[in-house]
């Protein structure tokens, strides 16, 4: 894995860019955003977006926060892994600083997640609208959207997602599911100057530069079907599928002894539901000892799961991003929620090194998520985000 030293990005290369970017692996909380704080300041910083690892301090963390960027607002959350300027990393924490020259964002806290109806999500919306108008640089329309930040383990992520998206209209949004390193204990988001568990932060972004926002996966349907027979739909958690025990019956489909099902498994043969001709997946968090099967996503009684083959990751990411810069030109840079067990596939099969370096080269920062929302839905095993293009030579103030 890459050294903090080669982590830092060149100061001629930052001061060029509207969006900054800054990675540390110190483990001083203090230290490591002074580093940050070092590569990020300029005169028109107007916005932090970060997202660090759990192994910090998170208090010791907010404060060192606040201080270094006093007077401007910051956002982010926790993580299963970071994604940086050199690729893949751990233990960190990776930052972008927008410039306000290019950027106006509007920032908004979500507590008591299952109390977020869509009247809460309209008046939060027309208030993130309202701030963003005062300064917009472009027309709203057609020139915003919209990042959300959710705790990777409240179990609200669906209806949250969805009734925001009701409220968004024709706002494209997408967003990551905040981790914790995979010990799925306890995740986090920042706003308003602390971290948060059990919320969620909504971005809104208005920019004149060009963007995309985008989902990608690399699974393929095959034949095998599940039906979900039982299941406890508070917990996402399936008791039977095809009227068996969950964990017999998927164990049997990878052909596997159960005592051998876990993440490494779960990444390699995941199940999906179809919804028209796209795939989602419902990715599987892990197997019990009751013989139910602990799901990241809503799962709900009689839907049918697909059975879905992994095709080559880089292939498909390189793919992905090719398409974008050929759409958009020359990416400014790409904001990534990359699904954690996709890294934890590549560690697996031994490509982590080769994404990490196509990561790199196509400038994108992010981080690994507990899983992804994209355009309303809360989906797994994807890799989504926003693609920014390059300023054109009037964009600027």
């Amino acid at each position: 894995m890459p050294d903090a030293m080669s982590l830092s990005p060149s100061a001629a290369q930052a001061g060029a860019s509207p969006l900054r970017t800054a990675v540390s692996l110190l483990s001083d909380p203090a230290e490591a955003v002074a580093e940050l704080a070092a590569e990020l300041r300029h005169g028109s910083l107007g916005f932090v977006l970060f997202f660090c690892s759990v192994e910090y301090p998170l208090e010791a963390l907010s404060h060192a926060l606040r201080s270094a960027f006093e007077g401007l607002p910051v956002a982010g959350c926790t993580t299963a892994g970071e994604i940086t300027p050199a690729g893949y990393a751990r233990g960190g924490i990776v930052a972008i600083g927008f410039d306000r020259r290019h950027f106006v964002p509007a920032t908004a806290l979500v507590e008591r997640l299952e109390a977020f109806d869509l009247p809460r999500a309209q008046r939060l919306v027309d208030d993130l609208l309202g701030r963003c108008r005062e300064r917009a640089l472009a027309p709203l329309a057609g020139n915003s959207f919209v990042v959300t930040l959710l705790d990777g383990l409240s179990s609200s992520e669906e209806s949250v997602i969805a009734t925001l998206d009701a409220a968004l209209g024709s706002i494209p949004s997408f967003g990551g599911s905040a981790g914790d390193d995979n010990r799925l204990a306890r995740t986090h988001v920042f706003c308003d100057g602390r971290f948060h568990a059990e919320a969620a932060v909504v971005l809104l972004v208005n920019t004149p530069l060009p963007f995309e926002v985008f989902s990608t996966h690399h699974l393929r349907p095959r034949h095998e079907k599940l039906v979900v027979t039982g299941v406890d739909r508070e917990s996402r958690r399936v008791l039977e599928l095809n009227a068996a025990p969950a964990v017999a019956a998927y164990a049997q489909l990878v052909g596997q002894p159960e005592s051998r099902l876990g993440p490494e498994l779960f990444a390699r043969h995941p199940l999906a539901v179809r919804i028209g001709d796209h795939y989602y997946v419902r990715s599987i968090q892990r197997a019990n000892e009751d013989g139910s099967l602990s799901f990241y996503c809503a799962v709900e009684n009689g839907i049918v799961l697909t059975a879905m083959a992994c095709a080559p990751i880089h292939d498909d990411l390189a793919q992905t991003l090719a398409g974008l810069e050929g759409r958009l030109g020359a990416t400014e840079l790409v904001i990534g929620c990359d699904c954690f067990l996709r890294r934890l596939e590549l560690e697996v099969l031994g490509q982590e090194a080769e994404v990490s370096d196509l990561l790199s080269r196509r400038r994108v920062i992010g981080f690994n998520t507990y899983g992804e929302q994209y355009h309303g839905m809360h989906i797994n095993q994807t890799f989504t985000g926003v693609a920014i293009g390059t300023a054109r030579p009037d964009d600027a103030a």
